[in-house]
C-alpha cells in the first residue's frame, strides 16, 4: 500500500468516526481523539505557543466536533481537514481572546508577586489609583482570586481547577465571565 492510498483509508476513517459521532457513538470520538489528539496539541502548540492554551484549544475542539459532527459533509472535504480546521478557528479564537486580555495598561501598575503572596495581596499591591485594581476589586472574591491565579502564576484552567477543588467547568466559566466584566469596567 502506498503512502496516498494509507491516506485515503485514514480519512475514510475519519469520515466514519464523524459520521459515528453524529449518531451519538461515544466511542466513535474516543478513537479520533486517540488518532488524532496528539498531532492536534502539536499543531495547537505550534499556534498559541503555551502548553496550557493549546491543550484548551483541543480540549474546545473536540467539544465542537462532538457537538458539530452532525454538520460534516464529506462532499465538501475531508474529515481530517474538517477537524483541524475546528482546531485552528479554536487556537486563533483563544489568540484573539489572549490579545483583548492585556488588561494592564502600565507595567509599573502590576509588581511581581513574591512566591507566598495570595491573590487578595497581590490585588492589593495594585496602585490605589489603578484602574485594574477597582474592576478586580468589584469581582466576588473566588473569582477574583481564580483570575489573579491564572495570570499572575501562569495557571491552565485544569491546574487552577485542581488548586481550588472546583470543577474544571466552573473555572472556566468564571475566568470567562471575570474577562468580561473586566473589559467592560475597564472600556
Amino acid at each position: 500500500m502506498d503512502a496516498g492510498t494509507d491516506r485515503d483509508a485514514e480519512g475514510v476513517e475519519t469520515e466514519v468516526l464523524l459520521a459515528g459521532c453524529a449518531a451519538g457513538d461515544r466511542s466513535a470520538l474516543a478513537r479520533i481523539y486517540a488518532a488524532e489528539a496528539g498531532r492536534m496539541l502539536g499543531v495547537a502548540e505550534r499556534i498559541l505557543k503555551r502548553r496550557a492554551l493549546a491543550e484548551e484549544a483541543v480540549q474546545d475542539a473536540f467539544v465542537q466536533i462532538w457537538r458539530r459532527a452532525d454538520s460534516f459533509d464529506p462532499r465538501l472535504g475531508r474529515g481530517r481537514s474538517w477537524i483541524y480546521a475546528i482546531l485552528r478557528n479554536r487556537a486563533l479564537n483563544i489568540l484573539r481572546s489572549e490579545a483583548r486580555t492585556d488588561l494592564v495598561e502600565e507595567p509599573d501598575d502590576l509588581e511581581r508577586p513574591s512566591e507566598g503572596d495570595d491573590p487578595e495581596t497581590m490585588v492589593l499591591k495594585l496602585s490605589e489609583a489603578s484602574a485594574l485594581r477597582r474592576c478586580l476589586e468589584r469581582l466576588d472574591t473566588r473569582r477574583r482570586a481564580a483570575l489573579v491565579l491564572a495570570y499572575t502564576e501562569g495557571l491552565s484552567h485544569g491546574e487552577l481547577a485542581g488548586r481550588l477543588g472546583m470543577p474544571l467547568g466552573t473555572v472556566k466559566s468564571w475566568i470567562r465571565r471575570s474577562l468580561s466584566t473586566l473589559k467592560e469596567c475597564l472600556g
